[in-house]
């Protein structure tokens, strides 16, 4: 099989890829480098199967190779990312779609697009099915990212009905693990590293909001049960035990045994209340659950911090 992934140089793509190496697949990485890092990849730019490419996918693209399958994950993801590069992550959810999905009706492969819980907003709903529309603010301090998806999606279900493209769009929940970005402003990874290193635990707002986060290892096995099924739709992958921010404060403070002192700040805008989604449908159709307990990921991913402070 022969699969083209933008943004493979990031958290999610850099596991990916080390599945598609493992099965034998010929792989095209396509990564600007903005927020992904060479380093999460480097082991693999002797193999036979593995081509890199540094380019932007807001620009025209065109491969030689036949492909079975283009993967579009490029896009800043954290709240920090977005927010320091806002007119990028706009371009890589609606110019980097659009040239991503000309290039499988180009190569007659399939399409699948990492999208986000992000595009329900603040819901007003819990769980969130993938028939919630969503409570979203288009012109909010994350909209950005949320808008960008938004326009992901209708991008990929207009070539899906006009072009009978076979594509998924899958909305991924707060996924967590090894090979984050320390610094990046994610929760899980603030909070292991300040209690690693013995500083205060932020928590904006009093830490009620909650989140449901999902090991890297489960998201990964999501996507290739999407990638597997014969199913052009779209599915919710996230784990749904919900947890409140400041149960998580104190969860990590317990497994990594810190002396950090939780502060409260003020809660940003449009930081959304509530995260819980409904998975009754990747359940049904992808027979697909996660088996990571946070306790169980948190603590595979305080090691990772561990090593990558040191």
């Amino acid at each position: 099989m022969n699969i083209l992934i933008t943004g493979g140089a990031g958290f999610i793509g850099s596991h990916l890829i080390e599945k598609f190496i493992e099965n034998q697949y010929k792989v095209i990485v396509i990564d600007n480098l903005l927020t992904g890092s060479k380093k999460n990849i480097k082991h693999f730019f002797e193999n036979e199967n593995f081509t890199f490419i540094d380019f932007d996918v807001q620009n025209h693209i065109e491969v030689a190779e036949d492909l079975d399958y283009v993967l579009h994950l490029a896009s800043a993801a954290s709240p920090k990312a977005y927010s320091e590069h806002p007119i990028n992550t706009l371009k890589a959810g609606s110019i980097g779609t659009i040239n991503t999905l000309g290039l499988a009706k180009a190569k007659n492969a399939k399409y699948l697009l990492t999208s986000t819980s992000e595009i329900y907003g603040d819901p007003l709903v819990s769980p969130q099915p993938e028939s919630y529309w969503g409570n979203v603010n288009p012109n909010g301090r994350r909209s950005m990212y949320d808008e960008a998806k938004r326009f992901a999606e209708a991008a990929v279900s207009s070539y899906n009905r006009i072009y009978d493209l076979d594509t998924r769009i899958l909305r991924l929940f707060n996924t967590y693990g090894p090979k984050m970005k320390v610094n990046d402003g994610r929760v899980v990874t603030n909070f292991i590293s300040q209690a690693i290193t013995g500083n205060d635990i932020t928590i904006y707002g009093q830490g009620n909001q909650t989140r449901s986060f999902c090991y890297i290892d489960d998201t990964v096995s999501g996507i290739l049960k999407a990638m597997e099924s014969a199913k052009s739709e779209v599915f919710n992958i996230g784990n749904p035990n919900e947890i409140t921010i400041l149960q998580l404060a104190e969860k990590v403070i317990e497994l990594t045994n810190s002396n950090s002192e939780i502060k409260f700040l003020k809660l940003p805008d449009d930081d959304p209340m509530q995260r819980k989604p409904d998975i009754t449908k990747a359940n049904k159709e992808l027979d697909w659950f996660p088996e990571v307990t946070l306790e169980e990921g948190l603590k595979k991913t305080i090691k990772w911090v561990e090593n990558s402070i040191d």
